[in-house]
């Protein structure tokens, strides 16, 4: 089973984050200039401008620092082990409080792995993502609802994300 810190994703989303991460470190000393432009206006209490390219840097200082903490703790397109357990990388067919036509599929990876299709991406931080992480196939678990009640799901299927 993965690590806590490690964050499944495929090669496809790492290069997408690695180029968004690359552009924001890029755009650095053009959010500068602009703040620099913005002060040389004058009173800055009363400068919308300065105040709006603060906000924007403010903002992506703190997107590069979110995507460098991804990348660090990556695991690109590693294919777990087709032993039908829960963990990351899996494509994961559940069924809720055990009836077999009230069923959904998902991928347990990242959000920033975003969506393959029809298939969501459920993270394993998120409550269902907990419950279900090293879960076998045909077990059930249980996790909690935003409104406090529990829901009930088993798992009818986990299988390695063939991307």
């Amino acid at each position: 089973m993965s690590g806590n810190n490690e964050i499944w994703l495929t090669q496809e989303a790492y290069d997408r984050l690695k180029g968004e991460l690359d552009e924001l470190v890029n755009n650095r000393p053009i959010i500068a200039a602009e703040i620099n432009t913005r002060r040389e206006e004058g009173d800055l209490k009363e400068n919308g401008g300065y105040h709006a390219a603060r906000d924007e840097q403010a903002k992506q200082e703190a997107r590069i620092r979110h995507l460098q903490e991804v990348m660090r703790d990556a695991k690109v397109g590693a294919t777990p082990a087709d032993d039908g357990v829960v963990e990351p990388g899996m494509v994961v067919t559940i069924a809720y409080d055990g009836n077999e036509d009230d069923t959904e599929t998902f991928l347990v990876g990242s959000r920033e792995e975003g969506s393959h299709g029809d298939l969501q991406v459920y993270s394993p931080q998120s409550p269902l993502g907990q419950a279900i992480l090293g879960a076998s196939t045909g077990e059930a678990r249980e996790y909690a609802l935003p409104n406090g009640a529990t829901q009930k799901v088993v798992i009818l299927e986990a299988k390695p994300f063939a991307g």
